[in-house]
């Protein structure tokens, strides 16, 4: 069984992805590879060098970031040009990572996809998961955890799909707005009816 697990900023979705790892569960983490796949030497960030230019790289060979970022901030069609060379390169190592495990003989993955909706990428899985939170409690931890203003960190919630629309479309929702054993105990029930 391939396990989707997704949320939204400030969800405390990585705090479930580490209780699933503690359980002794394979994760893949969608973020991690998608740096992976840009380290120094990539095909990926041969590609990258090859459209943007070799200024996009640092004299240590890995890409700058902000260099990049400023490129396609305000150009949507660089932005698109960008995706259609990372976003690829994320999901064939994702799958490559997911058939490594399956050989390996795990019989439960977890795929941790934080743009597992707005990638439509639910086909990647059997089951989704899904750490939402009240709107309150996510403006509170966001402002706190990334010390944002008010203005800023509501921006950044609505940049992404509603927590209802993500709820809607999950096999199993967790509702994290209590105490870290709750929501272990919520994330026990859950696996006990999906074994």
């Amino acid at each position: 069984m391939i396990i989707g697990l997704t949320g939204s900023i400030a969800s405390g979705k990585s705090t479930v992805s580490k209780m699933l790892e503690a359980l002794g569960y394979p994760i893949i983490d969608a973020d991690m590879v998608a740096r992976q796949v840009v380290e120094p030497g990539s095909e990926t960030l041969k590609k990258i060098e090859a459209l943007f230019g070799p200024e996009v790289i640092r004299t240590d060979g890995s890409m700058d970031r902000e260099k990049v970022g400023a490129l396609i901030f305000s150009d949507p069609a660089r932005r698109k040009q960008l995706n259609d060379i990372i976003h690829p390169a994320i999901r064939e190592e994702m799958l490559r990572k997911r058939n490594e495990y399956l050989t390996e003989g795990f019989r439960t993955i977890v795929m941790d996809i934080p743009l597992l909706f707005e990638s439509k990428l639910q086909h990647f899985v059997d089951r989704i998961l899904v750490v939402s939170v009240t709107e309150e409690n996510q403006l509170a931890r966001l402002m706190e955890r990334n010390g944002l203003s008010e203005k800023d960190a509501r921006a950044r919630i609505s940049s992404q799909l509603p927590m209802s629309v993500k709820e809607e479309g999950a096999d199993a929702v967790i509702y994290n707005n209590g105490t870290v054993e709750e929501t272990a105990l919520q994330l026990d029930r859950i696996l006990e009816q999906w074994q």
